[in-house]
């Protein structure tokens, strides 16, 4: 079986070129080649023909195609859906603010997670993605956009910590002085509170954002458009909150996406107030955007001023997402989910 080469770190490619009787410097060679985003070894003019020839027959070389690239006419938010090896497709978002360019990539194919309210999980999971497919999502945006990416964001399609090794592999790829170099502390990963991979991630170390999924305060609420709610539970995932930020000192962030009539209730505000205060999280109120085949739709501005002013006089630090590629299908899923009913109608 040929081995992915783009899922391994610079030093171990030192160890494998080895292996096959070269030199270590070749690696860096090998490595700025892959960096400029060439698609097979053949490209590498500066290597040696025999040495290509053993790269080829050791690795293999996979780079996504755009299936879909949309331009937003407001922002200039752009949304790339990319097809991988196996003809599936994944989507990736790229943002530009005043610090930087962020790049939101998928994790999986798919999800397995259920929120009612999201087009990710609609079909469920086909497949989690290769350390080397959600580094090219990076790669290729930035190549292709023209946009120097600062910012990594893991809140496409999909549950990262359901990915748990190949996310980890990913982030020290992108992480590496000698690979695109992106620091920890620009990177955020964004999870629908699977509990049992938080101490595992804390211990790591990394620096990264961690941000959860909250979007309802209490168990009865959570549950309903929350699967994974069940059988951890609010306070189970607090404890988690708290213990990961007594473990690296990051501050946990809460996404709470306000629907109408669901999650907007003053009583809402108040326990989410509470919650906050608990383990010191910060609080990104998000507008829901709207999905085809889910009935929720976003909150009122006047439910949403309400709710605001109930985390005002809780003493709460949130933020209202600024809202982004709303005409180029930026929520999470919708782009794959237009291709895959066009091709069920062919």
């Amino acid at each position: 079986m040929k081995k992915d080469i783009l899922s391994i770190l610079p030093a171990e490619l030192e160890t494998e070129l080895a292996a096959l009787g070269e030199p270590k410097y070749r690696a860096a060679q090998v490595g700025k080649w892959l960096s400029r985003g060439v698609r097979s070894f053949e490209e590498m003019s500066d290597l040696p023909k025999t040495l290509r020839e053993k790269l080829d027959e050791v690795f293999y070389l996979y780079r996504p195609q755009v299936l879909s690239k949309q331009v937003s006419a407001f922002d200039g938010t752009i949304k790339y859906l990319w097809e991988l090896r196996d003809g599936n497709a994944v989507e990736t978002v790229v943002m530009s603010y005043q610090y930087g360019n962020t790049v939101c990539i998928s994790s999986q194919v798919g999800c397995r997670q259920g929120c009612a309210f999201c087009a990710s999980t609609i079909g469920g999971l086909v497949r989690c993605l290769e350390p080397s497919e959600m580094l090219d999502e990076v790669l290729f945006s930035e190549l292709d956009s023209g946009k120097k990416i600062s910012h990594i964001v893991l809140m496409g399609i999909g549950e990262p910590l359901d990915n748990f090794d190949n996310v980890v592999r990913f982030l020290r790829l992108v992480n590496d002085p000698k690979g695109m170099n992106i620091g920890m502390r620009h990177i955020t990963l964004s999870t629908c509170g699977l509990t049992e991979r938080f101490d595992d991630l804390a211990a790591l170390d990394l620096q990264l954002t961690l941000t959860v999924s909250l979007h309802a305060p209490d168990d009865e609420t959570r549950s309903k458009i929350m699967p994974a709610n069940k059988g951890r539970g609010v306070e189970q995932l607090i404890a988690a909150c708290k213990r990961y930020y007594q473990k690296t000192g990051r501050r946990i962030s809460f996404e709470y996406a306000m629907i109408d009539g669901v999650n907007d209730t003053a009583d809402h505000a108040r326990l989410l107030s509470r919650r906050a205060r608990d383990c010191g999280a910060h609080v990104n109120l998000i507008p829901l955007n709207h999905v085809e085949e889910r009935r929720f739709r976003p909150s009122t501005q006047g439910h949403m001023k309400a709710f605001m002013k109930i985390l005002d006089e809780n003493g709460v630090n949130y933020t209202v997402r600024r809202t982004l590629g709303s005409d180029v299908d930026a929520s999470c899923g919708q782009l794959r989910r237009k291709m895959q009913k066009t091709e069920s109608q062919d």
